[in-house]
């Protein structure tokens, strides 16, 4: 249960920048301090450590919690009783999964993290795959299809769709248990994998992905990522077809530790049990022959966030929540960014579906830029745009937000990375968000009196800047300069009209028009 005062009980905006929750996870394999802020639905990590203590290590062989382990695990979690206590943190919630609520020893353990004043929580392996599939319901919004969170206790399968969860399972092949069913070859380890996992008869083929959540998971995806030099560098939101997963979960199975190690992305402890979560992986998929497999980084502590947000909350779009908050602090409000797209929205392409939440990110992000040094900002706003873990958004949209702050800077040329990610309409649709956007804040400085007497919009072959007559004066060379690029890129012919002062009904005459 969360520790919570009522100030702290709110569905606002988080500062961003201050500590506002936390969440220790007490698994089976280590034992984790994660610190959030940012928006209560795209919360960002402020602070992530971890201890591996190993507690389930023992459970098979003993069904103790090993002393060295409990030793460990508590020196760690005395650590973060006081670093929550200096940093006045109000809201925490403290998990414990497979390993301690096996142990028969775990009661004792329980009673000494309580007495750090860390209320523990004990998760069931129901709990545990509902709140784990919570997390995926938050991070993928409308997913359909399984969750199979990898822990170092346990395998939760959890059926998930229309924003719900179904029937779960909670089975014993966490990382430190796997060894326990290896055979003499890989065929003999899948036959004792798919007994164990025959525990689950209600789910015998995936209709959708099999999402993928836990730390050895993200660690395959890596390795698959590096394989193909693909240009993104998080792995969350990474994707495979189901015969291209496959040719994964064979290589990984075959691989060596030792040489899964030479990535400085892998540890030595992930490295050491990727061989066995490719044969796992590999049965899992030739039992259940999902579409495709998608690897998640938000899991049971996310799904723990998302699990108490109010309904409303939940509805939020992840990516403006992420991206208005990360804008925000960077000098655009969201009101300012939503009158640019606003304002620029009649002379762009017309939208693919769905794209319009996308160029109103891409429109946060670049006008964020604007704060950044000349000489870095266009590689930072691109970093921004193609690295930073954004919710709810794929390779091709990363792609597009990359191209439209890249040419809010000018910058019309994208490189490989961008183009490899998305096709060449999309890409050049993108472009002329950002082109739309550098007319929009170079007009009228990002004075409030440009959307009240400037309009931008495409009349047949023509794209028309009209402009007050009180405000003629707006349009400077630099505009010049902008209209053509944005005209040029649209294959249109660029027409300024200044407005006269008489009205008829609700349009007003131009009294200048100047076209090239």
């Amino acid at each position: 249960m969360a520790l919570r005062s009522r100030s702290a009980d709110r569905q606002g905006a988080f500062s961003g920048n201050r500590v506002e929750r936390a969440i220790i996870d007490i698994g089976s394999n280590t034992v984790r301090l994660v610190l959030y802020g940012g928006s209560p639905r795209a919360p960002v990590v402020l602070f992530n450590e971890k201890v591996v203590a190993q507690l389930g290590r023992e459970i098979a062989e003993t069904g103790l919690l090993a002393d060295a382990a409990v030793e460990l695990a508590m020196r760690g979690l005395t650590r973060f009783a006081l670093l929550l206590k200096e940093l006045k943190v109000e809201v925490i919630d403290v998990v414990a999964t497979a390993a301690v609520r096996a142990a028969t020893n775990g009661p004792d353990f329980v009673k000494a993290v309580n007495a750090l004043g860390l209320p523990v929580r004990i998760l069931s392996g129901d709990e545990e795959a509902r709140i784990s599939a919570m997390g995926i319901n938050g991070a993928f919004p409308g997913a359909k299809g399984v969750v199979a969170d990898l822990g170092g206790g346990s395998l939760e399968l959890v059926l998930i769709g229309d924003s719900d969860c179904g029937l779960a399972t909670s089975l014993p092949l966490g990382t430190l248990r796997l060894p326990e069913h290896r055979g003499t070859n890989h065929a003999d380890t899948k036959s004792n994998l798919s007994n164990v996992l025959a525990a689950a008869d209600w789910l015998e083929h995936v209709d959708g992905a099999l999402y993928l959540v836990g730390g050895t998971w993200r660690a395959m995806a890596v390795v698959a990522m590096e394989d193909r030099n693909y240009p993104l560098t998080d792995p969350h939101g990474f994707e495979m077809p189901l015969q291209d997963a496959q040719a994964l979960a064979a290589k990984i199975a075959d691989m060596e530790p030792e040489a899964l190690n030479t990535s400085p992305r892998i540890s030595t402890m992930r490295s050491q049990s990727l061989p066995n979560a490719g044969v796992l992986l590999s049965t899992l998929l030739e039992r259940f022959t999902p579409e495709k497999i998608i690897f998640s980084s938000w899991g049971l502590r996310e799904g723990v966030l998302f699990d108490e947000l109010e309904e409303y909350a939940r509805k939020q779009d992840p990516l403006l929540a992420g991206v208005g908050e990360f804008a925000n602090l960077r000098g655009c409000p969201p009101a300012l960014a939503t009158q640019v797209a606003g304002w620029t929205v009649r002379a762009v392409p017309e939208m693919s579906q769905g794209s319009e939440r996308l160029r109103l990110s891409a429109t946060m992000l670049a006008l964020a830029s604007m704060q950044i040094e000349p000489n870095l900002r266009r590689e930072i706003a691109m970093d921004w745009a193609l690295h930073k873990r954004w919710i709810a958004l794929d390779a091709c949209g990363r792609a597009m937000m990359a191209a439209a702050v890249s040419a809010n800077g000018n910058n019309c040329d994208m490189p490989d990375s961008v183009a490899e990610l998305a096709s060449p309409a999309q890409i050049e649709e993108a472009i002329s968000w950002g082109l739309a956007i550098r007319l929009c804040r170079r007009l009228g400085g990002r004075s409030d009196r440009t959307f009240n007497v400037s309009d931008l919009r495409v009349e047949s072959d023509d794209l028309v800047l009209s402009i007050e007559h009180s405000h003629r004066a707006f349009y400077g060379i630099p505009n010049e300069k902008d209209m053509d690029l944005l005209a040029d890129r649209l294959g249109l012919n660029p027409v300024m009209r200044v407005l006269g002062e008489v009205e008829m009904g609700l349009l007003r005459q131009p009294d200048i028009e100047l076209a090239k």
